[in-house]
């Protein structure tokens, strides 16, 4: 009757394993958090950051352009689970997390950096530099200086240097060489931030589309049994109507903010369909509840359970019976997951212009509001991340990961976790070299 065209996608990658000591539950922890955010701090850290400073790098780490980047701060006894070496820490967490992209740790007051998406050697000079220029400022300033030295190399922008000018008298060129300057840089970021505007709309409505295709071919599957079941056929009539709503507002929708009513519709159409079924079924319709929180296209939930992702907090959330009773079996129900950055993650910790897409199935019970006191500030926007659901469009991703791309000029060139371990960076304070990469102490 109402049919949609499927669309398809899918990722893959592949990281070479290479041989470390066994991993402890420090290295463990980390690579747990990591999961999901691309910065950890270990409560016992010595040179644990505040939580604003932690935010002031995640926000780095998204808007900066470095690719993916994983940052861990660990307490020195970490090094125990690694050999009692802080490259053997660093190697570990690549190796447990298996995901390419740029690795920075600090381990007690060691300084180590490593990339598989840079060329060898690359992160820990670089590493070594932001040391160098910020050692006495402290792990934060440090950590933000890598990053934006990251993003530069992966784009191009990386390198230096002086060089002999002409001596004198141009300054009417030298001041039309940088208002050129200026109105290119201005033009290269107008471009660059157009492009990533498409590309979330890209990812938000592929999101979308998905669902609207559950639907349609879920109601599909009713529309021969409801003709013999009159009070059926009404709720399968309405189920229909919330898809055509729903199909409009995505026709409709230029910005991700818009697919609030996508999915708004589509929890509508979700319930009346469930409420047809159940008719014919020979049982009531079900209550008029939240839905599913693991994936809300498993229709209404049935009740509130305790469950808590990775290294958070346990918050009750609704959930269909299936996942309920996977929770309280201690099971990890499979959440939806969406395509962002060539990768997929749970819903719960896309980036922020994910929220009125997600939030849009809530709205008929409070919407943010009602996920607000699930989440905000204590679990998905929080130390866990992932975008909150009071925060749409707000500066940054909590828990996002940067630019994730395989791209940039430096990509595939084997990096530092194959055999020789080219890690760099230093030391916070004293003197001594760092492991090899050469550098200093904090």
């Amino acid at each position: 009757m109402r049919r949609l065209l499927l669309l398809a996608s899918a990722t893959a990658a592949a990281l070479v394993i290479v041989q470390t000591a066994q991993a402890g539950p420090i290295i463990d922890r980390a690579v747990a958090a990591l999961n999901s955010d691309p910065v950890y701090v270990d409560p016992a850290a010595e040179l644990a950051p505040s939580s604003a400073d932690q935010d002031r790098l995640r926000r780095t780490i998204d808007l900066a352009g470095a690719g993916p980047v994983y940052v861990a701060i660990l307490p020195t006894v970490a090094e125990r689970e690694a050999g009692g070496s802080p490259d053997g820490v660093l190697q570990g967490i690549h190796d447990a997390l298996a995901r390419k992209g740029t690795y920075a740790a600090v381990i007690g007051r060691h300084f180590r950096a490593g990339s598989d998406v840079l060329s060898p050697g690359v992160a820990g000079r670089l590493a070594t530099e932001a040391l160098a220029a910020h050692r006495g400022e402290g792990v934060t300033a440090t950590l933000v200086d890598f990053v934006a030295r990251v993003a530069a190399e992966r784009t191009g922008g990386g390198g230096g240097g002086g060089g002999g000018g002409q001596p004198s008298g141009g300054g009417g060129v030298v001041i039309g060489l940088l208002i050129a300057g200026a109105v290119a840089f201005l033009l290269f970021r107008e471009i660059r931030k157009r492009r990533r505007s498409q590309t979330e709309l890209a990812e938000v409505k592929s999101a979308a589309h998905d669902d609207l295709i559950a639907l349609a071919d879920d109601v599909q599957k009713l529309e021969q049994p409801v003709e013999a079941n009159a009070h059926a056929k009404q709720e399968y009539t309405q189920a229909l109507d919330s898809y055509d709503k729903a199909s409009s507002s995505y026709d409709r929708a230029t910005r991700p903010r818009q697919f609030e009513a996508v999915t708004s519709a589509l929890e509508e159409g979700r319930w009346h369909m469930s409420a047809a079924q159940a008719l014919l079924d020979g049982r009531n319709p079900p209550e008029r509840r939240p839905p599913c929180f693991f994936d809300p296209r498993h229709g209404p939930s049935t009740r509130d359970v305790d469950w808590a992702p990775p290294g958070g907090t346990a918050r009750k959330v609704p959930a269909c019976e299936a996942d309920a009773q996977a929770v309280e079996r201690g099971t990890q129900p499979a959440s939806r997951e969406v395509m962002t950055g060539g990768r997929m993650v749970p819903y719960w910790s896309a980036p922020p212009y994910f929220g009125p897409w997600a939030g849009g199935y809530f709205m008929p019970f409070g919407g943010t509001g009602f996920l607000s006191g699930l989440f905000v500030g204590e679990l998905l926007g929080g130390a866990f991340g992932g975008w909150g659901y009071g925060s749409w469009g707000g500066s940054g991703t909590a828990g996002g990961f940067g630019n994730w791309s395989d791209g940039g000029r430096n990509a595939g060139g084997g990096g530092d976790f194959g055999g020789g371990m080219s890690f760099g960076g230093g030391d916070f304070g004293g003197g001594g070299g760092g492991g090899g990469g050469g550098g200093g102490d904090f």
